[in-house]
């Protein structure tokens, strides 16, 4: 299968080439030529399937035209090493907790299978310089991608992130690492971050001397592979019985997540509806109410992975609905709501029901207990470990929040990194004798 630039100025690539790559020259994403509809079959019989036999399936329909079948059911496998399980918080109201993987947070999946795909590319492929990874993070791709790659051979990983913006145990988790990962403490915000990832992408010079490739989910290795947990939640409530009129709620920063699943609707996934759930950095919701696109500085906040003003997949949206407003907003709605907003939910929803809530889970059960129509099953994406923000997550709910063994395990190490301008630059410098 070929890959286009979402931009439309460069040349179809392989899929090698998209994940080696990233962006494409034109600044554009990648995005696949098709996108395979699902039988009916699958869907009928989804609800007696493994979560492993699931994602094989969704991932033959992305990948198997260029990796062997069994290369990459192997992949499949051994990055799906932990459950993603569906739980009822309340009557109509689901959470789909994806912090079971390593860094507990959502994007271990899609970091994970990257690692692996990109691995086996290089294996292959005839060029034999050592990949370098650029990563920008406001909060958990950069410890899922660090701890993905960790010990890869070929591979280093450059994650970028913003100085005092991260969590102290989300930078733990890629600044203790060593070995093949370097994390850059970046005086700016994210969006900083990622503008010196993708300026040096389209350096003509870097580019000659180094082979560079992105693990933000502007690859199409990051962001697919995240479809198949759509499709494991919906096997799962329909094994419950509560598999109509399902609304998938998500907490949106980059919108890569948010991308899978609309890809996933695309491939038959019979999902109602979705809704984008924002903070306080609300350019998509703009768009939504005014059809005007209007990208703007970040503003931090306590779900700090969502502090995106420009999210980089928004591209990929206007792509698969043809620049097309109405269609996005018939099947798209969106909230942004305010760290008080947040903080209240968290405390609300802990003392109704039990349920522990981090800062990004609770914009996505907000905007359900806002949105949803009678009728309607909802299910919001618990994207991090409520422990990940324990100092924020206890001053809210009077309680003590549980550290898990392998956030300790992170905590214990020792802090390294390299101190960064924003100007490219002085990361290209750095870059250059990498």
């Amino acid at each position: 299968m070929k890959y286009y630039s979402t931009n439309h100025n460069s040349p179809d690539v392989t899929l090698a080439e998209a994940v080696v790559k990233g962006l494409a020259p034109d600044r554009g994403l990648y995005m696949p030529e098709r996108i395979e509809r699902l039988p009916k079959e699958f869907f009928d019989n989804i609800g007696e399937m493994s979560f492993h036999e699931i994602a094989c399936r969704v991932a033959r329909a992305f990948f198997g035209e260029d990796i062997p079948v069994d290369r990459l059911d192997s992949i499949v496998c051994d990055t799906l090493s932990f459950p993603t399980p569906v739980v009822k918080v309340e009557p109509g109201i689901y959470s789909l907790e994806l912090f079971h993987g390593p860094t507990l947070a959502f994007k271990d999946v899609g970091a994970r299978f990257m690692a692996r795909i990109l691995q086996h590319f290089i294996k292959i492929g005839d060029d034999r310089r050592k990949v370098n990874v650029l990563v920008a993070t406001s909060g958990d791709t950069g410890s899922a991608v660090a701890n993905g790659f960790l010990g890869i051979d070929g591979i280093n990983v450059h994650v970028l992130y913003p100085k005092g913006k991260v969590s102290p145990v989300q930078e733990c988790q890629f600044t203790t690492l060593g070995r093949n990962i370097t994390a850059i403490e970046v005086d700016g915000v994210f969006d900083d971050c990622q503008r010196l990832v993708k300026s040096a992408f389209l350096d003509k010079e870097l580019n000659d001397r180094l082979l560079l490739t992105s693990a933000n989910s502007i690859n199409v290795a990051r962001f697919l592979p995240q479809a198949f947990y759509y499709f494991n939640a919906y096997s799962q409530l329909k094994k419950a019985g509560a598999g109509e009129s399902i609304v998938m709620c998500v907490p949106s920063g980059n919108f890569g997540n948010i991308t899978a699943g609309l890809i996933a609707h695309r491939m038959g996934l019979p999902v109602k509806r979705f809704i984008a759930a924002n903070n306080a950095n609300n350019v998509f919701f703009n768009y939504l109410q005014n059809g005007v696109y209007e990208p703007k500085a970040s503003v931090s906040t306590i779900a700090n992975a969502m502090d995106v003003g420009d999210p980089s997949n928004f591209a990929r949206i206007l792509d698969l609905y043809g620049n097309d407003h109405d269609r996005i907003t018939s099947l798209i709605s969106g909230t942004t709501y305010s760290d008080g907003l947040i903080s209240a939910t968290m405390a609300d929803c802990f003392d109704r029901t039990g349920y522990l809530l981090d800062p990004h889970g609770a914009v996505g059960y907000r905007a359900l207990k806002q949105l949803l129509l009678p009728g309607e099953v909802g299910v919001f994406m618990e994207t991090a470990h409520p422990a990940k923000f324990k100092d924020t997550v206890e001053s809210m709910v009077n309680t003590t929040v549980e550290m898990p063994a392998r956030l300790y395990a992170f905590m214990r190490g020792t802090r390294q990194t390299i101190p960064m301008t924003s100007e490219f630059s002085d990361f290209k410098s750095y870059l250059r004798v990498c």
